[in-house]
């Protein structure tokens, strides 16, 4: 699902990237220059998805079969060819840098991703089936959605999802015992003001990175109100919308393609695929998990309108399901209202009778900004600082608004299309803007403090490898003997 699609009420956190999947290697350095480039993910997050092999999907493409081998073994667990083969192509694909030593860097990482499974063997941790099978459903919902539909992704791979899932079992089986694993070395441990400071103290002057120029924005928005006729007016059409459906008359697929309003399926006559349950709002998923298949729902509310839904198949916590919605419509007039209203709060603001943020709790209608102080949130990274070229991404009339502000001036109420393809009226206030610079604690404390704690993570990490690489049954291939490791394995 895109994060602009009608339905979904928050923006993902859980962002996958494959470019970020293949840059994020198992030393510091980089792990630190990809901090810096502000994103906010979790050292043990970043592991995570750089210790996912896809080894599966490497051994069969099309017609092409990979001969594989051992190359090297960790207690009980081999390294396969094949496992090193698809993580070198995958940096090939995504143009990171290579060079002579590159598969051997990847052979570390896979050689910790086996030792980590070897602990969590010894130390008997299990991954149950539930567990399991969510985080099957998780990924083999994330590649059909790469690939557009389900028919592709079978048709590319020439077997089922099921048969696909069986084959993925094992090695996602291992993977969750890494991350558990992993989780118990580097979970508990935190970084207090006084290591930030030490660590940001202890960078070379040479060294300090430079940081782009970024904008805090924020916003206060007002919604024009539906009036009761409207509401009784939508109701009624999208009622007798059903009506006709259900006598027959014409096919769920058609009616939405026709009148549906929901900008993120209307052209595709109504139809959500691989949608993951509460990633929309309550009562879409409330009516998709316990219909039965074809069975259309009743007209029921949600706070963009009124919905039926006709669900096709359920598959666990997952469904794909037609929808159409029928929204309220909004006269000129209400319109009007909503702009006179915040005209109101724009003088108490730029007068200093109130505050900003105390405007953006009050009297704000969005959601997701109100209660931090009206301050729009990054969806790419989770924080509320925005690069110019991001915030561009996320709405281009914010970027040309501010563009023309000074920090703490304010627009004066101005017209928005809202995620659902709504009218409204907002005032957006440019809290900070920084210029490129040099970090420094007082602007940049966050991102200090993610590196810092990053590499007392990656510290606690190459001390466990040393302990436990000891104690650990390690083979490698004479092929790569000449590798230059950071361990010694």
């Amino acid at each position: 699902m895109k994060k602009n699609h009608l339905l979904k009420l928050r923006p993902n956190g859980k962002m996958e990237d494959n470019k970020i999947m293949n840059i994020i290697k198992i030393n510091f350095s980089v792990i630190y220059s990809f901090l810096w480039r502000g994103h906010r993910m979790k050292f043990s997050a970043i592991l995570f998805y750089v210790l996912f092999s896809f080894s599966a999907l490497a051994q069969e493409n099309n017609n092409e079969q990979v001969i594989d081998r051992v190359i090297a073994v960790v207690g009980n667990n081999p390294v396969l060819l094949s496992e090193l083969e698809s993580q070198y192509q995958q940096m090939v694909t995504a143009q990171d840098p290579t060079n002579e030593n590159s598969r051997c860097k990847l052979l570390e990482e896979l050689l910790y991703q086996k030792l980590l499974l070897a602990q969590a063997q010894k130390d008997s941790l299990f991954i149950t089936d539930a567990q399991l099978d969510q985080e099957l459903d998780r990924r083999i919902s994330y590649y059909i959605q790469q690939f557009g539909s389900e028919e592709r992704f079978v048709s590319f791979y020439n077997k089922s999802v099921e048969d696909f899932k069986i084959e993925l079992r094992d090695n996602v089986r291992n993977l969750l015992l890494s991350q558990q694993m992993q989780s118990k070395i580097t979970g508990d441990i935190t970084v207090t003001p006084n290591d930030v400071r030490t660590y940001f103290k202890n960078i070379p002057e040479d060294s300090i990175p430079l940081i782009n120029a970024e904008v805090e924005v924020g916003q206060i928005i007002k919604k024009p109100k539906t009036t009761p006729e409207a509401k009784k007016e939508a109701k009624d059409k999208i009622a007798d919308i059903r009506q006709r459906i259900m006598k027959g008359e014409s096919s769920m697929t058609a009616m939405a393609a026709l009148y549906s309003e929901d900008p993120g399926s209307a052209s595709k006559g109504g139809l959500y695929e691989h949608i993951q349950r509460g990633q929309f709002v309550p009562e879409w998923d409330l009516w998709a998990f316990k219909l039965k298949p074809n069975e259309i729902s009743e007209v029921f509310e949600t706070i963009y309108g009124f919905f039926i839904i006709q669900l096709i198949e359920r598959r666990g916590d997952e469904v794909d399901a037609r929808s159409l919605l029928i929204a309220p419509k909004v006269e000129p007039s209400d319109l009007l209202i909503a702009k006179q209203y915040l005209d109101t709060i724009y003088t108490k603001i730029t007068s200093d009778t109130i505050t900003f943020s105390e405007a953006a709790a009050k009297y704000s209608d969005d959601e997701e900004s109100k209660n931090s102080g009206g301050l729009m949130v990054n969806p790419m990274n989770g924080s509320t600082r925005f690069q110019m070229d991001e915030i561009g991404q996320v709405d281009q009339a914010v970027a040309f608004a501010i563009d023309k502000l000074k920090v703490g001036e304010f627009t004066k109420p101005m017209s928005m299309t809202s995620r659902d393809g709504k009218q409204a009226y907002r005032i957006l206030f440019l809290k900070k803007r920084t210029s490129p610079h040099r970090a420094n604690l007082i602007d940049d404390y966050q991102n200090i403090q993610a590196v810092a704690l990053a590499k007392k993570q990656q510290e606690a990490v190459q001390f466990w490898i040393k302990r436990k690489s000891v104690n650990t049954y390690v083979n490698i291939n004479n092929d790569y003997k000449e590798c230059v490791f950071n361990h010694k394995w």
